[in-house]
């Protein structure tokens, strides 16, 4: 039997939250949809009190912001980057363009083409998330975009040196120091200065990922990413500090960041909580994490192995750690996801910052039909067709001819009797 020990927000307060964000996403994206850079530079001022005379950073402002960091960050940004391009190359060798000759003289193919441009957002707010520029900028180059451009919040007044260099160094072409909903309106729909974006992609805040949905259509983006999401499977072999580092490592991300607990152990179902607060005693970023878990930490028990698999699917996390004496248990069965990480030596921070997966994946059940930003979500793949005989052309003519008919689609018909016409009758 599942039984929920502790639970998180009402489904209504959740909802009411999202009215509230709709509403104001929507009124900034009309004034700057009708205003332009005029209105993109009020909502700069308000929101970040950041009015520069060129949002866009010149070659100088680049170098001087990589001048001010220690050759330490940058070779670590480095490391990090190669290890997210390594294995995006690796997924984009996986994707094959191909061509088929389906009947004789019909030959039907695809081909995986870039995306031309591409913006992509960087949070900066709470945190400087110079993580998430190695996932976008890195994988959209590794795609083989053409354009990319980069945006990020000024920290602290100022362009965040860090991000600028992580943007830079992933091949960013043009780089903005800009933040928040003003930010990917900018960079979807143009200003004066901006030329638009094919797609937009990166995390952030709920207002950001709400811009995101409110732009899908008029431009692509990679998913709907909503506040940071963790799910700890674990079993009696994990101790309760593990499961409580790992939670809360998740919950500091913002107040409204859901941490669950599913596990098959009483004892660690109970002894959790006592860890995650003597953790919050002296943890920096307590005062965030304390309320996240106060108020969307869950902790789920279970009788056994298939109830943890089911429990785990109907979640359906953004980020899944499996703390069990058999990961590949878990590995075999779990279909919800966004990234799994099995057994203890590795983590979600892992993911996040430098192992060379992507860090931008799914959240509010969305794991249900859709993996994390990759290389793929930046290619198209578009199918081509051509006929090469006479015969051939008369003879899918007939059937075609057929097939019109009975969808009363007069024209098409003709479109297909002209060729069954001018190449000769096949008889099919």
């Amino acid at each position: 039997m599942v039984r929920h020990l502790k639970g998180g927000q009402s489904a209504a307060a959740k909802a009411a939250n999202r009215l509230q964000v709709r509403q104001a996403v929507e009124a900034i994206l009309d004034d700057i949809a009708t205003h332009g850079e005029t209105a993109m530079r009020r909502y700069s001022e308000k929101f970040d009190n950041w009015s520069p005379p060129s949002f866009r950073l010149s070659e100088s402002q680049i170098d001087d912001c990589l001048g001010t960091l220690p050759g330490q960050v940058l070779a670590d940004i480095r490391f990090a980057q190669a290890q997210i391009r390594n294995f995006a190359l690796v997924q984009r060798d996986a994707l094959r363009d191909v061509e088929v000759e389906t009947l004789p003289g019909v030959v039907l193919g695809h081909k995986n083409i870039p995306v031309n441009s591409v913006g992509c957002y960087v949070p900066g707010g709470r945190y400087p998330m110079v993580a998430s520029a190695h996932m976008s900028v890195v994988t959209a180059k590794a795609a083989g975009v053409q354009r990319i451009i980069a945006a990020a919040p000024p920290f602290e007044g100022a362009p965040h040196p860090a991000i600028v260099a992580a943007m830079h160094l992933g091949g960013a072409d043009e780089i903005y120091a800009i933040g928040g909903v003003q930010a990917v309106a900018a960079m979807a729909l143009g200003t004066e200065t901006i030329q638009p974006v094919d797609m937009l992609v990166g995390p952030g805040n709920s207002y950001v990922a709400e811009a995101k949905r409110q732009l899908f259509g008029r431009v692509g983006i990679d998913l709907l990413a909503g506040p940071t999401e963790t799910l700890i499977i674990a079993d009696e072999s994990c101790d309760p500090e593990m499961a409580a580092v790992d939670l809360i490592g998740q919950a500091e991300h913002g107040p409204s960041s859901p941490a669950v607990l599913l596990t098959n152990s009483s004892t660690l179902a109970e002894k959790t909580p006592v860890a995650i607060d003597k953790l919050l005693s002296w943890l920096p970023t307590a005062a965030i994490a304390r309320e996240a878990w106060q108020n969307h930490g869950e902790i789920i028990l279970c009788d056994n192995l298939e109830e943890m698999v089911g429990e785990a699917n109907r979640i359906a996390s953004e980020h899944v750690q499996v703390l069990t004496r058999d990961p590949e248990y878990f590995l075999s069965r779990l279909t919800n996801y966004g990234a799994l990480f099995l057994g203890a030596r590795t983590n979600v921070a892992y993911g996040d910052k430098v192992i060379g997966t992507n860090h931008t994946l799914p959240t509010m059940k969305a794991a249900r039909y859709t993996g994390g930003l990759w290389v793929g979500k930046f290619i198209k793949t578009c199918t081509y067709q051509r006929v090469l005989t006479d015969e051939a052309s008369s003879r899918i003519g007939e059937y075609c001819s057929r097939l019109c008919a009975i969808e009363n689609f007069a024209a098409h018909k003709e479109q297909a009797d002209l060729r069954v016409r001018r190449y000769g009758v096949h008889e099919a």
